[in-house]
């Protein structure tokens, strides 16, 4: 099937006089007719479900839809993007371990990298994904479990080359992990380009209506985990499995089956059933909404590229941009809704802007239906000093917009009064 068709029908298929909508499976636990039965479940022998927090049928659904829509062998759905990211990390990585991030990413993410997991023992170096091959390659360690970016880095809006970075990465054993939550698999599938792993925020386009936090992690399936003495867990007995073995058990699933069954076993950030119903309605209309994200993108950007008041307009759909040339090879269908811009005033200017915007409003959030603003500098990386800012693609007057599906003159109408009293 095509996106659009797997969209509505991937993951769910009803039987004979059952729902024609993936139904919600509102309950906690499951029953059995035997011991047996249920020891086979709880010593991974068989497939089903026993409790929410490891599966549903819901959640399992929509887990199903996100792997074909990457092309995975598997998906784990989290209580949000930052649960994805960390388990993502922490099913490779424990005390001791480093990982390689290019720097051009999610404020909140590189919280957790710079902060949380060096806490936990866990050391990130972050990287210039625009850097040579050999730079990025100093940075790799004995130690070091993964390699990190994101396909489109919010709000820098740089297009990360997953090729390059996956062969990196392959060169010295290691997967790729790409956070694809501004490119969704409608514009981009990392997979197809050498990332071994996929992780989304599915609060952003996937649900897209601001009614659901959720993340996800999408196994490729396709790295060798025995190949390398990188990941012993992967291929040594799990004592609390009776010593099963992830590698023999489940080949080429056995990335996202550790993940669950350890990590989502012991952690519990699980996706609930009402809430993997609310994603997949966002899924059902995906494609038809990012070709509309795209398009109303494209046209104020360009607009805000010839207005005086504005200095540097940051989206990889203009030709002008730097990273025009990855952006046609990578993201063909277009370049998602965020636009990036700077006022020439600075940070007194960008206030004023906001303030000044009538239909688009003022949130802490990204990738709606509606359009959004926001000062990231001020708000979403408020935390990162002026250096990481820096690091992160970010200026002190960066304004960040999340451009919907609304007719783009009413949109370039709120922009130009805005603009006009700032």
């Amino acid at each position: 099937m095509k996106e659009e068709s797997l969209c509505l029908y991937a993951g769910y298929t009803p039987g004979n006089g059952e729902p024609r909508v993936l139904p919600i499976t509102q309950s906690t636990t499951f029953t059995y007719a035997s011991t047996a039965e249920v020891s086979k479940l709880f010593d991974l022998e068989a497939e089903g479900f026993f409790y929410t927090r490891l599966g549903n049928p819901t959640v399992d659904a929509v887990e199903k839809k996100i792997a074909a829509l990457e092309g995975g062998v598997g998906a784990l759905c989290t209580s949000s993007g930052q649960a994805a990211n960390m388990l993502a990390v922490l099913n490779l990585a424990r005390s001791g371990d480093h990982i390689v991030s290019t720097g051009s990413i999610y404020g909140g993410t590189f919280n957790l990298f710079a902060v949380t997991l060096k806490r936990m023992g866990i050391e990130v170096t972050f990287v210039d994904q625009h850097a040579s091959d050999a730079e990025i390659a100093v940075a790799i360690r004995p130690e070091t479990k993964a390699v990190f970016g994101e396909t489109l880095s919010n709000p820098s809006m740089d297009v990360l080359d997953i090729e390059r970075l996956a062969r990196i990465a392959h060169e010295h054993g290691l997967p790729l992990i790409v956070d694809n939550t501004f490119a969704t698999p409608v514009l981009c599938r990392p997979l197809d380009f050498g990332a071994d792993i996929v992780t989304h925020s599915t609060t952003k386009y996937m649900d897209g209506h601001a009614v659901q936090m959720g993340g996800v992690i999408v196994d490729g399936g396709r790295f060798d985990w025995t190949a390398s003495p990188r990941f012993p867990e992967f291929v040594e007995p799990d004592a609390s499995y009776h010593g099963l073995v992830y590698t023999q058990a489940f080949g080429k699933a056995a990335y996202i089956v550790k993940a669950r069954v350890q990590l989502m076993r012991d952690m519990g950030m699980c996706q609930t059933p009402q809430g993997a119903f609310y994603i997949n309605l966002g899924l059902e209309t995906l494609p038809m909404r990012m070709e509309k994200h795209c398009a109303n993108a494209l046209r104020l950007a360009q607009w805000l590229s010839g207005q005086e008041k504005v200095g540097e307009v940051l989206y990889p759909g203009l030709a002008s941009s730097p990273c025009h040339a990855l952006a046609q090879k990578y993201l063909p269908k277009g370049c998602s809704g965020v636009v990036s811009f700077t006022l020439k005033g600075g940070r007194e200017a960008g206030a004023r802007f906001i303030d000044a915007l009538n239909m688009i409003s003022l949130q802490v959030h990204v990738a709606d239906i509606r359009t959004c603003v926001l000062h990231p500098a001020s708000s979403t990386h408020r935390q990162l000093s002026d250096e990481q800012l820096v690091e992160a693609g970010i200026t002190p007057g960066m304004v960040r917009l999340s451009v919907g599906v609304e007719h783009p003159d009413d949109l370039l109408a709120d922009l130009r009064q805005a603009l006009d009293r700032a």
